[in-house]
């Protein structure tokens, strides 16, 4: 990829209308993707990585149009009030769009609250539409000088920090979250990320276990240790965070 990950071109910097929003499908009901609230969740196309347990690869590329037409999300959701209560834009990687402030404008003028779900790939993007942002649940894969190696772009790391910092200091709800798979991250690995983490001042962080769901590894699926992370580990991270969590698929 000749573009630095992170990075975004003059046009994709530019805010586009909602209806100019690239949507590759739509969960009319999920009740995990925001805590404690009943979601509709939009899903955006586009991911300038390729990490190999992704479970979303058919998002990664950015299609020439919407699968779906801005105006019927917006004539659902117009039907959906009072059986929802929260939108969430998540990927793919949702801030790669320019037009997702002008969406996220529309749905939170409707009364909806909203959630974003975030790689921390682009920092100024993620800045122009925290301040429209209920909670944000943001992944940090692994160590910084490792990203590389998981996500197979240079440089992918650099965009990490800033977005954090973004984050903390926005007052905006989060959760932070790793996906753990023990070929892809060591339990040595994953005390250190906590370490950084909490130094960063995160408060709330989730461990996940990687689910062989639409992940096209099968060398990954074919791996996967349930038994990880240890006991010890888990309990050594639960020291570093006032909340902390193992969510295990």
């Amino acid at each position: 990829m000749s573009r630095k990950a992170g990075v975004m071109s003059s046009s994709e910097q530019t805010r586009l209308p909602a209806h100019a929003l690239k949507v590759g499908g739509m969960t009319a009901f999920s009740a995990t993707d925001f805590p404690g609230k009943f979601a509709t969740t939009i899903f955006i196309q586009g991911c300038p990585w390729r990490c190999s347990y992704c479970h979303n690869p058919h998002l990664q590329e950015r299609a020439a149009a919407s699968a779906i037409h801005w105006e019927d999300i917006l004539l659902f959701l117009r039907r959906r009030r009072g059986f929802i209560d929260v939108v969430v834009f998540s990927g793919g990687e949702p801030c790669i769009d320019p037009a997702l402030y002008a969406a996220i404008q529309e749905v939170k003028e409707m009364g909806f609250a909203i959630g974003l779900h975030t790689a921390c790939i682009y920092p100024r993007q993620l800045q122009q539409v925290l301040p429209l942002i209920d909670w944000v649940g943001f992944d940090v894969k692994t160590r910084l000088p490792d990203y590389p190696a998981l996500t197979s772009i240079n440089k992918s790391g650099a965009s990490i920090l800033p977005c954090i910092e973004q984050i903390l200091a926005s007052g905006v709800d989060y959760e932070c979250r790793t996906t753990f798979h023990p070929s892809l991250l060591d339990e040595t690995a994953l005390l250190e990320l906590g370490r950084q983490l909490c130094d960063l001042g995160v408060k709330n962080y989730v461990v996940q276990q990687f689910r062989p769901i639409g992940c096209q590894d099968q060398a990954l699926n074919l791996a996967t240790q349930p038994s990880y992370p240890s006991a010890s580990s888990l309990k050594e991270l639960a020291s570093y965070f006032p909340r902390f969590a193992f969510r295990a698929h």
